[in-house]
C-alpha cells in the first residue's frame, strides 16, 4: 500500500507517524513545499523575539526523527494530480512522479495579498514561513519603522516580537475599523487596542490603502506612511490549485466527511486546508488550529488504513498574546439567537469576560486578562455539561466559572 501526504505541516506529520504506528511495511511519502525539514508557523513569533533559533522550530527534536521511521521526505510542492479509481499519481515541481493507493492533502494555507500596487517591492513581506521570518529579523531594531497591513489573528501573533524588538509599529486595521474582528466582540477589540496605543503601536483604525510605493512607503487616502519594513498581514487562502480537475469539493477548504474523506476515492484532506466538522454547531468548516490539525492527521491516517474513526469535530478556539495581553474564544462566542450572553467588563484594568448560553449549557466564552479561568471554561464547553442553577449564578456572575466547574464535576 503506497500513502502519500502533501504538506508536511502538524497534520501531515502526525499522519505519517501515524501511518507507520499502524502499517509497518507500508510505503509513506510525504512531502515538504518549503526546503530544510518540517518545522512550526507558530515557532515563527519566538524566532523573531530571540526566544529560539531556526532549529528550535523544527516539529521533532532529532534530525533523523523521519528516516528512522523509513517515511521518505521530499522538498517538493505538488503540481497535479491524476485520480483514477484505485489511487492515482501526484506530480511534482520537480519532474517527479509519486503513484498513491491513498493520498492525503495536508498542504495547508498561504497569505493572500491585498488587491493593491506594490505588494512585490523590497522589504514588503508576509509573517508565514522561516524565509519571511529572516527577512523580517533582518530589520528588527530599536526605533525602525514597521507597519504592518491587517490586523487580524496572523498579525496579533506577529506584533509582540515586533513591539518587544523595539521598533515603531504602525498597524492598518482596515475597512472594517476593528482589530482581531473575526475573534473578538468590538468591547475586546477595543481593549486590545487601548492596550496595544498605550505601549506605543499606532494603531489605524479609518482610511483606505491605495498603494505600496518604493521606500517602502504606505498611500492611505488619508495619510501617507513611510517604513522601513512592510508587513502584509491581511487573510490566507488554502492551498488547492494542485487539485484543479480532480473533483474534489472546495469551498472555504477541501470538503470532508466525519472520515476526514474527499469527494474523490483515496484522497482525504486535514488540517487547514480541510473544511472538516465544528464541535459546536455539526458544520463543516476551516478550523486554522494546531490542535485541530494535529487531530485532522491522526483520524484522517487511521481512516486510510481502513480503520473507520469518525471525527467527532474540533472547538473553535484561539489563543492570543497581543504584546502582553492575553486573550482567549472559544466556541460560539458571538452567542446564538435562542441563548443569553453575559459580559462583564473592567477598562482599567483591561479585563472582560464574555460567556454565552444555550438553556441551561455554555456554548462559548471570551476572556481577555482571565487566563486562569480558560481550563474551566473549555471543559464545560466541550463536555457539554448542563449547568442546572449554576448558569443563572453565572448569569450574575462569570467570575465564579471555576466553581462552577469543581462542583459539577464533583457532583
Amino acid at each position: 500500500m503506497k500513502h502519500v501526504i502533501i504538506g508536511a505541516g502538524s497534520a501531515g506529520v502526525r499522519a505519517a507517524e501515524t501511518l507507520r504506528d499502524h502499517a509497518p511495511d507500508a510505503s509513506i511519502t510525504l512531502v515538504g513545499g518549503e526546503p530544510g525539514e518540517p518545522y512550526s508557523r507558530m515557532a515563527i513569533p519566538y524566532i523573531l523575539n530571540g526566544a529560539i533559533d531556526e532549529d528550535g522550530a523544527r516539529q521533532r527534536r532529532s534530525h533523523q526523527h523521519l528516516a528512522s521511521l523509513s517515511i521518505q521526505y521530499l522538498n517538493a510542492r505538488a503540481m497535479q494530480v491524476n485520480a483514477g479509481v484505485s489511487g492515482g499519481q501526484v506530480t511534482l515541481d520537480d519532474g517527479t512522479q509519486l503513484d498513491y493507493d491513498r493520498l492525503l492533502v495536508a498542504t495547508g494555507s498561504s497569505p493572500t495579498l491585498p488587491p493593491i500596487p506594490g505588494t512585490d517591492l523590497p522589504d514588503v513581506v508576509t509573517c508565514w514561513t522561516l524565509d519571511d521570518a529572516r527577512r523580517i529579523a533582518a530589520k528588527l531594531r530599536p526605533g525602525a519603522r514597521v507597519v504592518m497591513l491587517g490586523a487580524g489573528f496572523v498579525a496579533g501573533v506577529c506584533m509582540k516580537s515586533l513591539v518587544n524588538s523595539g521598533a515603531r509599529l504602525s498597524v492598518v486595521a482596515g475597512r472594517s475599523g476593528q482589530i482581531l474582528r473575526s475573534m473578538m466582540t468590538p468591547v475586546g477589540s477595543g481593549l486590545l487596542q487601548r492596550w496595544l496605543e498605550a505601549r506605543g503601536v499606532d494603531v489605524i483604525t479609518t482610511g483606505r490603502t491605495l498603494r505600496i510605493e518604493p521606500g517602502p512607503r504606505l498611500v492611505m487616502d488619508t495619510r501617507t506612511i513611510d517604513a522601513d519594513l512592510i508587513i502584509l498581514a491581511t487573510g490566507v487562502e488554502p492551498n488547492v490549485a494542485f487539485l484543479k480537475g480532480t473533483g474534489a469539493e472546495i469551498r472555504s477548504g477541501v470538503v470532508v466527511d466525519e472520515h476526514m474523506r474527499t469527494s474523490v476515492p483515496h484522497i482525504y484532506a486535514a488540517g487547514d486546508v480541510a473544511q472538516g466538522r465544528d464541535f459546536s454547531t455539526g458544520e463543516w468548516v476551516v478550523h486554522a488550529l494546531q490542535p485541530t490539525a494535529t487531530e485532522h492527521g491522526r483520524v484522517a491516517a487511521l481512516n486510510m488504513l481502513g480503520q473507520p474513526v469518525a471525527y467527532r469535530g474540533s472547538l473553535s478556539m484561539n489563543v492570543l498574546d497581543t504584546v502582553g495581553l492575553i486573550s482567549h474564544t472559544f466556541g460560539l462566542w458571538q452567542g446564538s439567537a435562542a441563548g443569553e450572553v453575559t459580559d462583564v467588563v473592567d477598562e482599567a484594568n483591561y479585563l472582560y469576560t464574555r460567556l454565552c448560553f444555550e438553556a441551561d449549557q455554555l456554548i462559548g466564552a471570551i476572556t481577555v486578562g482571565h487566563p486562569h479561568h480558560v481550563g474551566a471554561i473549555r471543559g464545560l464547553i466541550q463536555s457539554r455539561r448542563h449547568l442546572g442553577p449554576w448558569k443563572d449564578r453565572l448569569m450574575q456572575n462569570p467570575h465564579l466559572v471555576m466553581d462552577a466547574f469543581v462542583e459539577l464535576n464533583q457532583g
